[in-house]
């Protein structure tokens, strides 16, 4: 888990140093973002600036609805995205989630699992309705056909920059974990997760499945933001009154979303884009509808949704293990309790009439 960052003292840290980074770092990133805001108002640096902020590759004349397609200098706008999304981090972390956790008193454990859950829930909810106004606009839901016609087609403006936002938050990520303390032996594995995220969208984006990764994007986000919601719960359930119900709910989700997601790819990749294929790639087109295009993707997506189901029944079956270990400690100390109060009495019964009422009077005494 990511720790949440806690100054730990009154003192100023020298600067330049690991703290004062960690404690400054929304303001210097936003410094490094101000640089690119102002190079567009100089027109010498304004070329260079737009790179980074404003979406690149329009494939559309001047005066028409602005259409894009995918390119490397999206690189350049990940980037600056990137940034922003480190800034928003913070202001969501400082201003809402560590004023909230100092009202629950909770333990380290539960904490580090709040601010996790915390920052997931509102980048999350934010996708998941960007994702949803995306497919009632383009009438994705009512009509799935459009997920494959018209390939390769370019991209609206929000459609684009909702892929952008996408790879740039997977991509923020990795020096988050610097500024959130990450252990040493989680940061490569949370490290190479976030570099397989950004791998796993930009290869369908720079193949034109862009309906396609917009569908399977919204199916998660809706899955994992229920499983975040549901997290924060159990965080604040002390006497875990909603924990079963919650759990439930969640791996129902989840598993729902992983069926959706392989049943919209077996029908785009393998049934629908089969219908108008090549047999050769047009790289200056962005056409990579061929079979073996079609079936690497296509692989790739069940492997992947595979993974993720194993992980909710491993998960589960986890959860359940120890619940038994937990109902067996507190039925052994019940039983010892019990034992020990039987032997004491034992042991007060095989005493002569006498002692017995000695120590009944002894007892009184020490009460009193």
């Amino acid at each position: 888990m990511v720790k949440p960052v806690r100054k730990s003292s009154t003192k100023n840290p020298p600067i330049l140093s690991h703290e004062f980074i960690i404690q400054n770092h929304a303001d210097i990133v936003s410094c490094v973002a101000m640089v690119f805001v102002v190079g567009l108002m100089v027109q010498a640096t304004t070329p260079i600036a737009s790179l980074f902020i404003t979406l690149q590759h329009n494939v559309t004349q001047a005066g028409e609805i602005p259409l894009y397609s995918p390119g490397v200098k999206d690189w350049a706008c990940v980037f600056f995205y990137s940034l922003i999304c480190i800034v928003i981090h913070a202001i969501i972390q400082e201003y809402v989630l560590d004023k909230v956790s100092k009202k629950l008193h909770l333990s380290k454990s539960k904490l580090a699992v709040f601010t996790t859950s915390g920052q997931l829930s509102v980048f999350y909810l934010v996708s998941a309705l960007w994702g949803l106004d995306i497919i009632v606009k383009e009438n994705f839901a009512f009509d799935i056909a459009r997920l494959w016609v018209d390939y390769p087609s370019p991209m609206p403006f929000l459609t684009k920059l909702y892929i952008i936002v996408q790879l740039a938050y997977n991509l923020h990520e990795i020096p988050e974990l610097y500024f959130q303390k990450t252990k040493k032996e989680e940061y490569i594995g949370k490290a190479t997760q976030s570099i397989a995220a950004v791998a796993l969208i930009y290869v369908p984006y720079f193949l034109n499945f862009n309906k396609l990764l917009v569908s399977l994007l919204v199916l998660h986000h809706i899955s994992e933001l229920f499983y975040h919601i549901f997290q924060l719960i159990q965080t604040v359930d002390k006497d875990e009154k909603f924990t079963k119900g919650t759990t439930l709910i969640s791996n129902i989700l989840q598993l729902s979303a992983r069926l959706g997601s392989i049943i919209l790819a077996i029908l785009t990749l393998y049934y629908g884009l089969a219908q108008g294929e090549q047999r050769e790639l047009d790289l200056q087109a962005g056409y990579f509808n061929t079979s073996v295009v079609r079936l690497a993707v296509l692989a790739g997506i069940l492997i992947l949704q595979m993974y993720l189901t194993f992980n909710v029944i491993h998960q589960e079956i986890a959860r359940s293990r120890e619940s038994k270990v937990a109902a067996v400690v507190t039925k052994s100390k019940t039983q010892k309790k019990e034992k020990s109060k039987k032997s004491k009495k034992t042991e007060e019964s095989d005493l002569p009439e006498v002692d017995q009422n000695t120590n009944k009077t002894l007892k009184k005494q020490k009460v009193k």
